[in-house]
């Protein structure tokens, strides 16, 4: 899907385990400005319900699994995140939901910018019609 793509990580493994760097401008394609993380999602809970306007994301399921739900006014689609040396690319103006949080699941989030309200389109009929001037 255009603006979408998934990013696989140095996975550096050993007796001690896996260590997986993740380095801004290198393996992220922007600057990282913010970091966040979700956790504890209930079962049969869905997140997001949104897209922005300028914000570059990349999502990594660090445990457990989590489905991404892309969206923009041509395409659709699924990415199922449970690998924590792959990142899930989403640039702006991709509409996204995230569904079918397993119960371990930790969802680590990198932004290129800090939080701005403003950045976010959380009503789907508007998103369609700003979006179907790009796509």
């Amino acid at each position: 899907m255009y603006n979408t793509s998934l990013l696989k990580f140095k996975d550096i493994t050993d007796k001690y385990g896996h260590l997986t760097p993740v380095e801004g401008k290198i393996d992220i394609p922007f600057e990282i400005k913010r970091v966040y993380y979700i956790t504890r999602v209930q079962d049969g809970i869905t997140r997001g319900f949104h897209s922005h306007k300028k914000l570059h994301q990349v999502l990594i399921c660090l445990n457990g699994s989590v489905k991404i739900r892309l969206k923009n006014p041509e395409n659709e689609e699924i990415v199922e995140l449970k690998d924590p040396s792959v990142g899930l690319y989403i640039g702006p103006m991709i509409w996204r939901e995230m569904f079918d949080f397993t119960e371990d699941s930790v969802l680590l989030v990198l932004a290129s910018e800090y939080y701005n309200e403003n950045d976010y389109i959380r009503n789907y009929d508007f998103y369609l019609e700003e979006a179907k001037k790009i796509f």
